[in-house]
């Protein structure tokens, strides 16, 4: 293809390879590079709806690898810092999974609705439509929590999530709540679009956004901000849950009609086909800075009282529409999980919400946009009835990667973990099962000021799933308390809760070949304990209540030493009353000399011969 240029009267015909890119970025593996194009000049209120009726793809490849990736526009391509509404900045963001030289190809078309139809559908190529370029691609130099030392976290037909990078198992610890914490009043053009009405068994409105005042001192020299010292409070949250070893964050990208009322990315609250550029750039400093500081993306995409808003529940335009810009601006990132709505299935104003048909085209569409196959998963309200409802239908379901649970009762927690972790293996689709959201909804976790132990969260919930196998915890804050689900502004309100979680998942990740051990309750004597083992090779027992268990080695005649781990304050293994043990047969345990009636984990290892 050529492009005419006219200048002075004389005509130029130029190659299209010759229209480059300008790339940004370190230009490292696992890291954003960021290609700008400069096109056809337009504004998000432009007449020809630039979100809509134009289609970037920019098409990477490197060896046996190629990758579509969805591109956007960006306003002046500082949105960030302008506010700019308008300009002729055309970009798509790109994270290379190998070193070596990669090429590009953009194709850029134009023509009604061209964006949310089919990628082979006809359209008329314009301005820098098969652009072309090489750039070289060395190696990352992170390391520790940063995700860019680790690789993209993929499904990959287990339990767990794993690394791509790394080859590293992942397990979640981290913040359910605020669920609308990207309702903060530092983005552009955010505010509370409500009716201030609340509703029964429900948290009030959120009349005032999200200011984060108590994590402003959290924010280091160095650290991020926009269009001068925005952003400070925000960041500096993230800081302290990042400095407390949380690895991931729940939240809603739109909450239109539901709770909070005060996050979309559309420049309107009422707008669904035309996007606010300068607040989703300020997004993305806010989860590029997340990815750094190895937290995970939880990406809630609908809720209940609106699955019905777009489309009326059908992937048809808006739908496609939203899919594709949150894909193009932030399907980089490297630990990110698409989450197709919260409590899916029940909508106030529409008593069936969306169907399974509905569910399966969602997650259809979303899987065929995004080049990086994030996880995806769906959550939904915590009966039984309910889960069976929505969850049985997607079991098996090639585009589904697990459940995202609620759960009202916690006792119920490594029940429910297990059931659906054994319904998906005879689907012959293993599922990531995390626990998302307890109950009762109007306390979940409390603040440490009235629940400083969080025993029942800490049993019942947190070791219930990751003794049943499951992939992780975020923790829900409830109504009914201060710094509630919408109301939370200070993260230190559960310092206590986020030790408790970390000194959980230390234990796995430092002791145990967890993604190797399955959920082995019969093998103790203790009906208020659990066991996950590796038969006849290592074994990880929780005594819930305390005391102490029998367990069945079977026919393994080894010697096991027997170590103890205290989930009240982590540290290192101790030793009890019984060091090692010896089977064939059911052998005791011992105790572990001291807080006997508290609980505690145990691991019990073979030894290994000189």
């Amino acid at each position: 293809m050529r492009y005419m240029i006219v200048i002075a009267a004389s005509i130029l015909f130029i190659p299209a390879g010759l229209l480059s890119a300008t790339i940004t970025g370190e230009l490292k593996q696992w890291h954003r590079v960021t290609l700008t194009f400069d096109g056809p000049p337009t504004s998000e209120h432009d007449a020809w709806n630039p979100f809509l009726n134009y289609r970037l793809d920019v098409t990477f490849r490197h060896q046996d690898k190629t990758y579509v990736v969805p591109g956007f526009y960006a306003a002046d391509g500082r949105a960030a810092e302008t506010t700019a509404k308008q300009g002729n900045k055309w970009r798509v963001h790109f994270a290379p999974s190998s070193t070596g030289t990669w090429s590009y190809r953009a194709s850029f078309k134009k023509g009604q609705a061209i964006a949310v139809r089919d990628a082979a559908e006809p359209g008329t190529g314009c301005s820098f439509d098969g652009a072309s370029g090489t750039f070289h691609i060395s190696a990352s130099d992170k390391t520790g929590r940063d995700f860019r030392s680790q690789g993209k976290l993929h499904y990959v037909g287990q339990r767990y999530l794993r690394f791509a990078g790394s080859g590293e198992y992942f397990l979640k610890a981290g913040a359910g709540s605020p669920e609308n914490f990207l309702a903060y009043y530092e983005f552009d053009d955010t505010y509370y679009g409500g009716d201030t009405v609340g509703r029964e068994g429900e948290a009030s409105p959120n009349l005032g956004l999200h200011r984060y005042a108590p994590h402003l001192d959290d924010w280091r020299a160095g650290d991020p901000t926009w269009q001068g010292s925005k952003g400070k409070a925000i960041i500096g949250a993230l800081n302290y849950l990042a400095s407390k070893g949380m690895n991931s964050a729940y939240f809603l990208t739109m909450n239109v009609l539901g709770d909070g009322e005060d996050v979309w990315p559309w420049i309107d609250r009422n707008e669904r086909y035309r996007f606010d550029c300068s607040k989703l750039d300020q997004w993305e400093i806010v989860f590029s800075h997340m990815e750094q500081f190895g937290i995970m993306l939880h990406v809630i995409m609908q809720e209940t009282e609106n699955e019905l808003l777009l489309d009326v529940g059908r992937t048809d335009t808006q739908r496609r529409l939203y899919y594709r810009e949150l894909v193009a601006r932030f399907g980089h990132h490297l630990g990110l999980v698409w989450n197709l709505g919260e409590e899916n299935g029940l909508a106030d104003w529409a008593p069936n919400g969306q169907d399974d048909a509905m569910r399966k085209a969602m997650a259809d569409h979303l899987r065929s946009l995004d080049p990086y196959e994030s996880p995806i998963v769906i959550h939904t309200l915590p009966t039984q009835p309910m889960r069976d409802r929505v969850f049985s239908t997607l079991l098996g379901y090639e585009s589904i990667d697990g459940p995202s649970l609620q759960v009202s009762n916690q006792k119920d927690v490594h029940g429910v973990t297990l059931d659906w972790i054994r319904q998906a293996r005879e689907a012959e689709k293993q599922w990531v099962v995390c626990l998302d959201e307890i109950g009762p909804p109007s306390t979940g976790v409390m603040p440490d000021m009235n629940d400083p132990d969080h025993d029942n969260v800490r049993k019942y919930a947190l070791w219930g799933n990751l003794m049943a196998g499951g992939g992780g915890v975020e923790w829900y804050f409830g109504y009914e308390y201060p710094h509630s689900d919408l109301h939370c502004e200070d993260w230190r309100s559960r310092d206590r809760m986020w030790d408790l979680s970390r000194y959980a998942v230390e234990f796995f990740q430092r002791y145990l070949p967890f993604p190797e051990m399955q959920p082995a309750d019969e093998l103790i004597s203790n009906p208020n304990a659990h066991c996950l083992a590796k038969i006849g090779e290592i074994y990880a027992i929780y005594l819930r209540d305390g005391g102490s268990t029998n367990l069945d080695l079977g026919d393994c005649a080894h010697e096991f030493t027997v170590h103890w781990y205290n989930p009240r304050s982590g540290g290192a293994l101790r030793q009890g009353t019984a060091r090692t043990v010896k089977g064939p047969g059911k052998v005791a345990l011992g105790h572990p000399g001291q807080d006997g009636s508290q609980d505690w984990a145990l691991l019990v290892q073979r030894r290994q011969q000189n």
